[in-house]
């Protein structure tokens, strides 16, 4: 299969770092509302889970189905391939892993959370299913968005490159 050129790849870099960022940035804005807005007030409640929901639907989920696609073109048609680094096999399955759990298990937690706070407004600080999926995100919330540092940090500094092969003689 025929590579890009050197301009292409420099484009898909640039769209690939782009919905990186829309997805760590989701994460990050998601995990600080989780953390810092703290409402009492019926509708508030509401608010907070509607607006994590705006920034999972609108921001994290294109950003990180963005990153994957534009990582499979890159596979596909660079040089880096999908497994040829240790470093870019971390990151695979690192990507893959978050996509799938923010998709049946964050994504069902906050779902569930903005229903609750709809029906119950302000009685939804006493429902055990609202709380216990609120503790579910900001725990597992908080380490997706340390996975994706971790996959920042992999991606400039390349730790575990593949050992040299040996000449022949």
């Amino acid at each position: 299969m025929k590579n890009l050129t050197p301009k292409q790849t420099r484009i898909l870099k640039i769209i690939h770092i782009f919905f990186f960022i829309s997805w760590i940035g989701g994460g990050i804005s998601l995990i600080s509302l989780m953390f810092i807005a703290q409402p009492h007030i019926p509708d508030d409640i509401y608010m907070k889970y509607r607006t994590m929901q705006v920034i999972d639907d609108f921001i994290i989920i294109p950003g990180a189905l963005g990153s994957l696609f534009t990582g499979i073109i890159y596979s596909i048609w660079t040089n880096w391939g999908f497994f040829r680094q240790r470093w870019l096999t971390v990151k695979w399955i690192l990507t893959v892993a978050q996509i799938l759990f923010g998709t049946f298990a964050l994504g069902p937690w906050l779902n569930g959370n903005v229903d609750i706070a709809l029906r119950l407004r302000g009685a939804a600080l006493a429902d055990s299913g609202f709380l216990n999926s609120a503790s579910n995100i900001r725990l597992w919330g908080t380490i997706q968005v340390l996975f994706l540092i971790f996959m920042v940090i992999i991606s400039v500094i390349k730790p575990w490159k593949k050992a040299p092969v040996p000449k022949q003689q």
